[in-house]
């Protein structure tokens, strides 16, 4: 049920809002009675967006960050903008340089132009311009580009994202399922902060109404810092399910992601997609995942928006059921 207030007449285009934070996005925003413009390629594919608002409070249009006009009708009459587009992994013209930083710069610009400065854009924590890793270069670059623009935007930078949509959790606990080994790549030690979904939500819903420092970038972690090496066992732990985990040094894990893309190329995608991780996947590995120094001293963080982050142990459990052998049901056996 959405809130009545202030936010009642008041409009945000959301990028990106059919995406596994951009849908949580749209829900924390309905909530606050904002009327949401869904921006995305294919609206015919996020009316499941509809029921999380009331009647008409949640519309999709067609745009694309490739076309400058769709982007600004987009933008038509928005009071605030939300850029929540990103990829994982790039294939054909979706690649990190197009969506990360000449969609944004695009976006960014176009808001300009509509003299809309309420602007938020979610990126990710350690993002660096002069990283060797093309994601987190691309992100830095990606963040610069807005500024350029709209100097006022908040910029978020979550860690590890959660959530029963997740490609973090759920991928290992598939492995697990599949596999009688699970690798730990770069040997199991990099650290993690990983942060519900529902929490960077609530984090650009309260950006968007004037709770954030405009122009900050604000980094979102989870209550727990977990090394990769615990995320696993965890993961283990809670679908009951016991596996031998093997810790490759990154030089033998880079070799082993690019077996699985090439088998990926070869079978024209019909490679197991929970079983193909990427060479750029393991490089951000090399670095720790988690809230910097900087950012707990200036209160730019989930507690500093007023939010407690909810834990990993909270959360995950209530969807990673599905994965074990015996469902809901209690097991003392793990398999």
């Amino acid at each position: 049920m959405a809130e009545t207030g202030v936010n009642a007449n008041r409009l945000v285009t959301v990028f990106g809002g059919s995406g596994f934070i951009g849908r949580y996005i749209v829900r924390a925003l309905a909530r606050q009675g904002w009327r949401i413009r869904v921006a995305v390629r294919r609206p015919d594919l996020a009316n499941f967006l509809q029921p999380l608002g009331g009647v008409g409070q949640i519309q999709a249009v067609q745009s694309n960050l490739r076309y400058p006009r769709s982007i600004e009708a987009a933008l038509a009459g928005a009071d605030a903008v939300v850029n929540a587009t990103g990829i994982q992994r790039q294939k054909g013209r979706q690649n990190f340089e197009a969506v990360h930083v000449f969609g944004a710069r695009k976006l960014a610009r176009a808001a300009a132009k509509a003299g809309i400065q309420n602007f938020v854009h979610i990126s990710g924590i350690g993002a660096d311009p002069q990283s060797s890793n093309p994601y987190i270069a691309s992100k830095a670059r990606g963040e610069a580009a807005i500024r350029e623009a709209v100097a006022s935007a908040i910029v978020l930078r979550p860690s590890v994202v959660f959530g029963p949509e997740d490609d973090f959790f759920n991928r290992f606990a598939t492995l697990a399922r599949v596999l009688p080994a699970l690798p730990l790549f770069g040997g199991g030690e990099t650290k993690l902060q990983p942060v519900f979904v529902g929490d960077i939500a609530k984090a650009a819903a309260a950006a968007v109404s004037g709770d954030a420092k405009a122009g900050a970038a604000y980094e979102l972690g989870g209550p727990e810092v977990m090394t990769l090496r615990q995320v696993v066992s965890f993961v283990l732990q809670t679908i009951d399910r016991r596996r031998v985990l093997i810790p490759l040094p990154f030089g033998v894990s880079k070799v082993l992601a690019q077996s699985t893309e090439i088998a990926s190329a070869l079978t024209l995608g019909l490679f197991p997609a929970a079983l193909t991780t990427t060479r750029d996947q393991v490089e951000l590995l090399r670095d720790d995942n988690i809230v910097s120094p900087d950012a707990l001293a200036a209160g730019r963080t989930l507690p500093g928006l007023g939010i407690t982050p909810q834990g990993v142990e909270a959360i995950v459990p209530s969807y990673l059921w599905r994965f074990r052998k015996t469902g809901q049901y209690a097991n003392t056996r793990p398999v």
